[in-house]
């Protein structure tokens, strides 16, 4: 049975080693040894030639098929020491990651493409499909021949020699790695027969290659960060493990080192599963729960399949995890970001996972969710083992299924990370949307946002957070709070004294009421955020079904800062779209402007704000964006509300700056 959302203002961490309680000895290496005889069988992604392929591929998107047709005989995108250097140079990681992304994904268009021209499945088909397996070998050989399969950011070759150059001898196994040995991995499994006639030898060689930058490097050592030994866990844990674990089943040919590996990822997987707290949050967010969560759900269905069902990935956490991407959905593409996050949701989500799960756990509302956010096709940017499954899994495109819908839900409240998102009406985007957080600020991907909300009209967030930003250098670097979009100031949360928030885990709020079904309020003690003490500053954030607002009410009793600071208390909001100042403590933010509204012709409602104008002086900043990930989310501009009240600081121990605030938010008419 799941966990309420509804929980009391924290919850019960998961049951320690998750996986080990539930397979008991089943997921060790000796039992591992004779549960994979056979494994590659038993996955439910087939080889070139079955009769699976013959439907599934009538599902290949037109615009894919015509740039695999396009590129196909072309020079292939080749990634450069000069780009690999830029990142040691000047921060700069899109110049090598992009090449490298192209260059994957046109080996995962050739691989679609030469399923689609299997021989044998039509007369006359040799030809083409023998121009498609050249296409899948020159790929593949390219990828074996390439220096380093980490990319720049993550290897550590510039600390360890001050080289800028990859180091063979020592491979970095990162993500990027993990994604190059999986993308081999399933290649190997759907055409493995056909590159051995095509092709003699390069399976070996990416055997080799396989097993020298990946699997002894995981084996040999045990001081990859990912691992989580040192109690840290994050996204990269699960997502190299379950590539791994694709690499192990597919291209580890001897039984004991094939077993030992499995084993390790088990061993890796059950530590990500253990920090996930019961209500199943994700504190990274939604957009990182499909390369955290989504990713440990990948690699147990693997398990689950390569044993005949001995290793059963439906375990209670799994069940939670499931439900968090449908909880957090504002609607349409829309959803709550925190953290390192984009507000949209990207193009290649594997929903046909997230599905799959939901209806064998027998979560209708995730299932609903899942089917209803599915393309109509898959995009090579996922990565090989999700196009190929979302290949196998969309309906023919004959099909009249009813359309699906999300559920739209109307409260949740997950206690582990403080988050609430409530809306007016439960079931549909339109009406008022409030979420709100609480959290700390040594949160993975952290921003400094304590105490932050969101607030959407018709499912188009309009007070905003920011988001994900391209990464550089500076991203997870010394100076990461020097970047506009994590800072306190650019978030809607307060800025006593035009205090940042502090960074670390102490500087966290605290749940004075948690939200309820019947009454979505969430009142937070911010004052540890800004080194005060918690009850310093309160914040409640309020949905008012019956009258169709939202109240932001803030409340200070603060003593004069330690150090630094102005004598301003300054509440910020940050607003897409476009600002319109009324007269007599009112404004008006309309989403005119943000891509996604323009783009769909859609005239959704604007958010009417309104204030008391004799308690504060309203400060207007414009944010021009010139990051493109920001640029594609908010259009050309972010504007940031600041209500200033003036607290002239006196140097006295009996100092104290008390006030308070609302601010109502309503739909247009």
């Amino acid at each position: 049975m799941m966990t309420s959302p509804f929980s009391p203002h924290t919850t019960l961490p998961a049951p320690a080693a998750p996986l080990v309680t539930a397979w008991g000895p089943d997921g060790s290496q000796p039992a591992l040894l004779p549960l994979l005889a056979g494994a590659a069988a038993r996955i439910s992604v087939p080889a070139a030639g079955s009769k699976a392929w013959h439907t599934a591929v009538l599902n290949l998107p037109a615009p894919v098929v015509r740039q695999a047709q396009g590129e196909r005989g072309t020079p292939w995108p080749q990634p450069l020491v000069s780009h690999y250097a830029r990142y040691f140079r000047d921060g700069n990681r899109t110049a090598y990651e992009g090449l490298v992304a192209a260059r994957q994904q046109r080996l995962t268009r050739a691989v679609v493409m030469a399923l689609a021209s299997n021989p044998g499945r039509q007369e006359g088909d040799g030809d083409e499909a023998e121009a498609w397996l050249d296409e899948v070998i020159d790929g593949a050989f390219l990828l074996c021949e390439q220096s380093s399969w980490s990319w720049a950011a993550h290897d550590d070759v510039f600390r360890r020699t001050g080289c800028v150059v990859p180091d063979l001898a020592t491979p970095y196994l990162d993500l990027g790695a993990g994604e190059v040995a999986a993308q081999l991995a399933w290649l190997d499994h759907v055409l493995g027969g056909q590159l051995d006639d095509r092709a003699p030898g390069l399976r070996r060689r990416i055997r080799e290659e396989v097993a020298g930058r990946v699997i002894r490097p995981f084996l040999d050592r045990l001081d990859w960060h990912w691992l989580g030994l040192d109690g840290d866990v994050h996204n990269w844990n699960p997502w190299i493990h379950s590539n791994l674990i694709a690499a192990a089943l597919f291209l580890v040919d001897d039984p004991i080192t094939q077993a030992r590996a499995v084993a390790r990822c088990i061993e890796g997987l059950d530590r990500f599963l253990a920090s996930i707290p019961a209500d199943g949050a994700i504190d990274e967010g939604f957009a990182y729960w499909w390369n955290g969560a989504g990713r440990a759900l990948e690699g147990l269905a693997l398990l689950e399949q390569a044993t005949g069902g001995v290793l059963d990935g439906g375990l209670p956490v799994v069940r939670e995890m499931v439900a968090f991407p449908h909880r957090m959905h504002i609607g349409g593409a829309w959803f709550l970001n925190v953290a390192d996050g984009p507000a949209r949701a990207a193009a290649a989500l594997p929903w046909d996972m997230l599905h799959r799960w939901a209806v064998r756990l027998g979560d209708p509302e995730a299932a609903g969710h899942a089917a209803a956010m599915a393309t109509r096709g898959p995009d090579p940017a996922a990565g090989l083992g999700r196009v190929l499954h979302t290949l196998l899994e969309l309906p023919e495109p004959a099909s009249t299924a009813t359309p699906a819908h999300p559920p739209l839900v109307a409260t949740t409240y997950l206690p582990s990370v403080q988050i609430m998102v409530a809306r007016e009406t439960a079931g549909t985007a339109e009406g008022l949307l409030l979420a709100a957080k609480g959290g700390h600020n040594g949160e993975h991907h952290n921003h400094r946002d304590v105490g932050s909300v969101v607030v959407a009209v018709d499912g188009v967030p309009l007070l905003v957070d920011a988001g994900q930003p391209t990464y550089t250098a500076q991203t997870f670097g010394p100076d990461r709070y020097g970047i506009r979009a994590m800072q306190s100031n650019w978030h809607s949360v307060p800025a006593p004294f035009g205090l940042e928030q502090g960074t670390g885990s102490d500087f966290a709020a605290g749940v004075l009421n948690a939200p309820t079904p019947e009454r979505p309020l969430l009142e937070l003690a911010l004052g540890a955020a800004y080194g005060f003490e918690p009850r310093a500053w309160i914040r409640a954030a309020e949905l008012h079904r019956a009258s169709g607002r939202i109240t932001i009410a803030d409340s200070w009793d603060l003593p004069a800062p330690a150090t630094g600071g102005t004598a301003d208390v300054d509440i910020t909001f940050l607003t897409a779209g476009t600002v319109i100042l009324g007269p007599d403590g009112s404004a008006t933010v309309r989403p005119d402007g943000i891509p996604a509204v323009d783009a769909a012709n859609a005239t959704p409602r604007g958010a009417a704000l309104r204030w008391d104008p004799a308690a504060v002086v309203v400060l207007v900043d414009e944010w021009q964006l010139d990051d493109p990930l920001l640029a594609a989310a908010w259009g050309a501009r972010l504007t940031r509300l600041r209500f200033r009240t003036p607290a002239a600081i006196a140097p006295s121990p009996d100092f104290r700056a008390a006030g308070a605030f609302t601010l109502t938010v309503e739909a247009t008419p």
